[in-house]
């Protein structure tokens, strides 16, 4: 019989529908439950494309004797991370202050009916390996620890709450001390430091993308004419497309790699790290112009809307690693089912360009596709033209895919986040404007008018939305990320419909989650659910920080519509974070970049004129990278524009304006004038 999660919205809940385990979903309900029966509770956090959730899942949630163990000393809830990333923070944070030791999913931590943790790991085997306790051991005397122990408890719980929030920072330096642009520097120079020159990325296996860095290096590269921080942004970015963690047949990049080499990936796909190399990617190319970045571009926007877009236009969340059962199964190959496939031909390009004719990669059995030789050392060695060579593989390639989409697939978790919708709304629009790719933009669009339309209501957002429920109070990443997203749109297509509604999440974001006092964002609303502690994060995980993401965008808007209260709210967020920045710049590359802009803020161009002129002139300066210029191609029959915008249409042909802070030069009449002035302008020191 199904548990109380079958009506749930998260299909990470719902795979757990059916388990003996009487679980609960986070909420009134389950802690009054704890309260009543002075029960501890037992909170797992996970997600659906998680891989050791599942084995976890298998092992004990799906097992009679650990359910009936749980069902009668505890009161289980189990979270999905991604719905509640509230819940996953405050948790992890707890874990790692009780364990010493960093969290990870599935999280398993144990609650008093007060919310307050008092025991936590994360994966538990049903009996002892792999070092770890038995669940099924460990379970009883965790609910004898809660019984008989809770004095000891109550003033763990103390410390620990102290602790929970001395890791909100609460206000800036009593004496602030000027913004340092050697700070930038300094990151940039870490970030070399800890780059692997051979193979791309920073540090040892696990190696994850990393793309705020990537992103930071990039720009202040180019802006330096540091070509070691370009080269760790673009080394990095080939290697991956040239590694496991990139589909070689399908297109878009996994969660990580489990070596050093980007061979083998965790095989779990995730919209949030496809979104923001999408967007990385598209700038790669704009500075390299390396063919590699086009086509992966191409392939991954492929991927994102034929797999991960709904009809609604929306984009779901992730794919699994798994399929039946296995992880991997989907992607991993044997020469023999290649050559059943290919011809002697495509079989002869393809196997040394993709490591076939090398030993298995994969669990000693099973070949992951990567690019092992490049094409033209393939060519040279066989004979063959390089032409030749490229359309074979390209042959190859597709009947490949075309046998892969026959097996079983991964599983799809499609519900919609509002937050990572965000971010794949900035990433698609990037890449349509880098790319001139009006289906690309008409994607993003369309993503973006789901959720104006069915996640904004009466002046707030919601987080989540699946089979047309949407609900779950929206967090400051939905609120940041969504607004950054619309302002990169804007870029792309003007509506000035967008701006009105960038304008209206930006108030929002100063009324329900600004702390004007002290500076900063907390992660949930003023109006959220009371919870042990209010997180402020600053730092970036494998999604960019809210509060960078905030001051960045609230920058940029600051400046296209001439609102000070959106400058004042960025600038208040650099003070807060200023000592945590300094202290340890590389864990603040989101914050970084937006005190690039703050030092130097981005010039704005407005080009005015009929749309089809203005969007030629737009497409022709959207070829060069230059991340501190932003343009806007402004129809003539625009209306309702703020006054750094609303410039004169006279005449045929196109106008354009350069504006720093509020202040516009001339008109410009011609883009040779214009891109001469524009390169002038960045050359010259601030």
């Amino acid at each position: 019989m199904p548990n109380r999660l079958a009506g749930e919205t998260s299909p990470y809940l719902q795979q757990h529908a059916e388990n003996p385990v009487d679980w609960y979903p986070w909420g009134a309900e389950a802690l009054a439950k704890a309260r009543a029966e002075d029960k501890p509770i037992l909170l797992s956090i996970g997600y659906s494309a998680c891989h050791w959730c599942h084995v976890m899942a298998h092992e004990c949630f799906e097992d009679a004797e650990v359910a009936a163990a749980m069902n009668r000393d505890f009161v289980n809830v189990k979270v999905d991370r991604e719905e509640r990333p509230d819940l996953d923070q405050i948790y992890q944070t707890a874990h790692a202050l009780l364990t010493q030791r960093s969290g990870g999913w599935p999280l398993t931590m144990f609650l008093t009916p007060d919310q307050n943790p008092f025991f936590g790991g994360t994966y538990f085997p049903k009996r002892s390996r792999y070092n770890l306790p038995g669940f099924l051991d460990l379970l009883p005397r965790i609910a004898e620890a809660f019984h008989t122990k809770g004095a000891a408890i109550g003033a763990q719980n103390a410390s620990l709450l102290a602790a929970l929030a001395s890791t909100v920072p609460q206000a800036p330096a009593a004496t602030w001390s000027r913004f340092d642009p050697a700070i930038l520097d300094v990151a940039v120079k870490s970030h070399r430091q800890s780059f692997d020159p051979v193979h791309g990325g920073f540090g040892d296996a696990p190696k994850f993308p990393h793309p705020a860095e990537l992103a930071l290096c990039l720009r202040r590269g180019v802006a330096r004419g540091d070509e070691a921080a370009i080269r760790v942004a673009t080394h990095t970015l080939e290697k991956m497309a040239e590694g496991g963690i990139y589909d070689q047949l399908g297109g878009g990049f996994c969660r990580y790699s489990v070596d050093t080499e980007w061979t083998i990936p965790h095989f779990e796909k995730m919209l949030y790290d496809n979104a923001q190399l999408l967007a990385l990617i598209a700038d790669a190319w704009l500075v390299t112009r390396k063919p590699l970045f086009e086509r992966v571009a191409e392939q991954t926007v492929s991927w994102i809307r034929r797999e991960m877009q709904s009809p609604a236009g929306a984009y779901y969340s992730t794919l699994d690693a798994d399929s039946e059962h296995e992880e991997g199964k989907y992607y991993v190959w044997t020469p023999d089912e290649v050559r059943a496939v290919l011809t002697a031909e495509e079989y002869a390009v393809m196997a040394p360009h993709y490591g076939l004719d090398r030993p298995a990669n994969f669990e000693g059995r099973y070949w992951h596709l990567r690019v092992s030789r490049p094409l033209l050392e393939v060519a040279a060695s066989t004979g063959r033209p390089l032409a030749e060579c490229e359309r074979l593989l390209t042959s190859a390639r597709t009947k490949l895919f075309q046998v892969r989409e026959q097996r079983v697939r991964p599983g799809r978790d499609e519900k919609i986040l509002t937050s990572w919708n965000g971010l794949m709304i900035a990433g698609m629009a990037r890449a349509a404007r880098v790319f001139g790719r009006d289906d690309w933009l008409e994607s993003a669009v369309a993503a973006l008018d789901f959720l104006r339309g069915r996640m904004w209501s009466g002046g707030r957002l919601l987080a989540t939305s699946k089979d047309g429920r949407a609900h779950l109070n929206a967090y400051l990443d939905d609120y940041a990320f969504l607004l950054a997203g619309v302002l990169e749109l804007l870029e792309t297509r003007w509506r000035s419909d967008d701006l009105a509604f960038a304008c209206q999440l930006a108030d929002a974001l100063l009324d329900k989650f600004e702390d004007a006092q002290t500076g900063g964002f907390a992660f949930t609303s003023r109006d959220h659910e009371a919870l042990i502690m209010r997180p402020k994060p600053g730092h970036d995980n494998a999604t960019p920080s809210g509060n960078g993401v905030a001051a960045f965008a609230l920058q940029r808007l600051g400046h296209l519509v001439g609102e000070s209260r959106y400058l004042a709210a960025s600038e208040r967020t650099l003070r807060l974070f200023q000592s945590g920045f300094e202290r340890q710049p590389t864990a603040y590359s989101s914050l970084l970049i937006a005190l690039d802009e703050h030092m130097a803020p981005p010039r704005i161009v407005v080009l005015r004129g009929a749309r089809s002129e203005v969007e030629a002139w737009r497409r022709a300066l959207a070829r060069i990278y230059r991340p501190a210029t932003l343009v806007f191609a402004i129809p003539a029959d625009a209306t309702a524009l703020p006054q750094v915008l609303a410039k004169p249409v006279a005449g045929a042909g196109v106008a354009a304006w350069v504006c720093e802070g509020a202040s516009c030069g001339p008109p410009i009449a011609t883009l040779s004038d214009l891109e001469r002035l524009i390169d002038r302008a960045a050359a010259t020191p601030d």
